[in-house]
C-alpha cells in the first residue's frame, strides 16, 4: 500500500508569533501614535466585534482601510518586506522548529492565516515556505490600495475552503494542523492531527 504524503498546515499569528501580526504591522507601517489614534477611533467597533455584535472580517476591513486606503501598493510592498525583519522579534521557536522539522522531512507546508499574504509571505520565504493562503488586498487601476479585501478574510470555515482549493483531494494525505485560536478550530478539526500551541 502507497504511503500517503504529508501536509502540515500552520496558522501564523499567535501560533508562528507570538503577537497579532495584523496589529503589529499597523504600529510598524503607521507609527505609534497613529496607531493609538486609529485603534481608538475604531474601539467601539472593536468593541462590538468581540461582543460578536458585529463581522470580524467588516471589522477589520475598516480598520485596514482607516490605515492603508490610497497607499501606492509598491510603497506597502515594501514596508512588508521590511516588516518580516520585525517579525524576527516576536517568533514562536518553538512551534517554527516543529515547522521547519516538517520543512526538512520533505512535507507540504502551509501557512494559512487572517492576516493579509502580502506581510506574511516575506518572513515565511526565509524559512523555505512559498505555501502561504491569507486575506488578499484590493488594488486599484492605478496601483493604490482601495482599502478593501479582494477575497474574504481567511478565518475560521474560509480558511478550510481556501486550503481545499489548493489541496482538494483530501483521500491523498495525511493532514497535521497547528493553530491557537477559535479562527483555527474548523482546519483543525478537518486534519488527521490537530494541536493547538
Amino acid at each position: 500500500m502507497e504511503q500517503k504524503r504529508v501536509v502540515a498546515v500552520f496558522d501564523f499569528d499567535g501560533t508562528l508569533t507570538t503577537k497579532d501580526t495584523f496589529v503589529e504591522f499597523i504600529r510598524f507601517a503607521r507609527g505609534q501614535w497613529h496607531f493609538l489614534f486609529g485603534f481608538l477611533l475604531h474601539s467601539p467597533f472593536i468593541a462590538l466585534m468581540k461582543l460578536r455584535l458585529y463581522p470580524n472580517w467588516k471589522c477589520k476591513q475598516r480598520v485596514f482601510s482607516f490605515f492603508f486606503r490610497g497607499m501606492d501598493a509598491k510603497v506597502f510592498r515594501q514596508l512588508c518586506e521590511q516588516f518580516s525583519e520585525r517579525i524576527e522579534v516576536f517568533k514562536r521557536t518553538s512551534v517554527l522548529e516543529i515547522f521547519q522539522q516538517y520543512v526538512s522531512d520533505g512535507a507540504k507546508v502551509y501557512v494559512v492565516s487572517a492576516s493579509v499574504d502580502e506581510w506574511i509571505a516575506p518572513f515565511c520565504r526565509k524559512y523555505g515556505i512559498d505555501n502561504v493562503i491569507g486575506t488578499k488586498i484590493e488594488i486599484d487601476s492605478n496601483g493604490a490600495l482601495t482599502g478593501r479585501f479582494s477575497t474574504r478574510n481567511c478565518y475560521g470555515p474560509e480558511k478550510v475552503c481556501r486550503f481545499m482549493e489548493a489541496e482538494p483531494d483530501r483521500k491523498a494525505y495525511t493532514l497535521y494542523a497547528y493553530g491557537d485560536s477559535r479562527g483555527d478550530r474548523e482546519i483543525i478539526e478537518l486534519a488527521d492531527k490537530g494541536f493547538w500551541v
